[in-house]
């Protein structure tokens, strides 16, 4: 119930994964990637492991298709999987086994790997393919974006797509995006939305890891530049009404519910994209990067 895509940036190293599915928090269990490494994607009928699996392979020196050949021959139900990887030199796989969900197909090319499985068309994987690699010198996070547009535009899944996630790996140990949209109706809008909001800010997070005492010079340098909280006219006032975004988001019944609750259950919640909007319109621009 799943369709992805694994590729690397040739201009920076940087490596990613992008995913969306019917099922719920897709990205948590079937993606993974590691800087300097490589991205992998592992699903239909999903077993997590074969991610760190396929990871140490190629850390170790391992070319995408052959560590993706050599698991194949030695891992247990593998007919149930569906596989793609890409390694730090661009070298890409897929596999999809006898006995993946419905209608499962994959397509490879140099820098980028794309498969799906309960497909409603058989050419999203390469639709997919072909958004990645004709966007070669777009920023990695916007490919692969548009790999996963591409994808859903070119029919997605036989059921209703609700859960999406993006990975980037780039020169630092942790992943630098991890975006994910874990139950909604349109997740792939809302992970569009919300990849745009994070690239301005990507990299001043990266700074404060490297550079905490030069990233707070600039925080407070930049705070000082505001009126303090309440010394605006009627600023005191909104901000005794205002709901911290965490009341507003406990969540509802069920996570397929179009709304929050029942009667007398509270405030609806704010989509996960429009709470992050709110967050982003109240701060002051150089005070929500610090």
């Amino acid at each position: 119930m799943t369709f992805s895509l694994v590729g690397r940036c040739e201009r920076t190293g940087a490596v990613g994964a992008v995913i969306a599915s019917a099922s719920m928090a897709v990205a948590a269990r079937c993606a993974a990637v590691r800087a300097g490494v490589g991205a992998v994607c592992s699903q239909s009928t999903t077993d997590p492991r074969l991610r760190g699996e396929l990871l140490d392979a190629i850390a170790g020196g391992v070319p995408a298709g052959d560590a993706l050949a050599a698991l194949a021959e030695h891992t247990a139900d593998v007919a149930f999987r569906q596989l793609v990887i890409v390694d730090a030199a661009g070298g890409a796989a897929g596999y999809s086994g006898d006995r993946a969900l419905g209608v499962a197909t994959d397509a490879h090319a140099s820098g980028a790997a794309a498969a799906g499985n309960l497909l409603a068309d058989t050419g999203v994987p390469a639709a997919m393919l072909a958004a990645f690699t004709g966007r070669a010198g777009d920023d990695l996070g916007d490919r692969l974006i548009a790999a996963l547009q591409a994808g859903l535009a070119a029919g997605g899944e036989v059921s209703p797509v609700r859960s999406a996630g993006m990975l980037v790996a780039e020169s630092q140990p942790w992943p630098v995006t991890d975006l994910r949209v874990d139950w909604h109706d349109d997740p792939v809008g809302q992970l569009a939305g919300l990849w745009q909001l994070w690239q301005p800010q990507a990299a001043s997070y990266v700074g404060r890891a490297l550079r905490p005492s030069e990233m707070v010079q600039l925080c407070t340098a930049s705070a000082r530049q505001w009126p303090a909280r309440g010394s605006v006219p009627g600023e005191r006032g909104r901000a005794g009404r205002h709901r911290p975004v965490d009341a507003r988001s406990r969540p509802g019944r069920q996570p397929g519910h179009g709304r929050v609750g029942g009667a007398g259950a509270g405030p609806a919640r704010l989509p996960i994209g429009a709470a992050a909007r709110t967050m982003a319109v109240r701060l002051p621009p150089r005070l929500a990067r610090c």
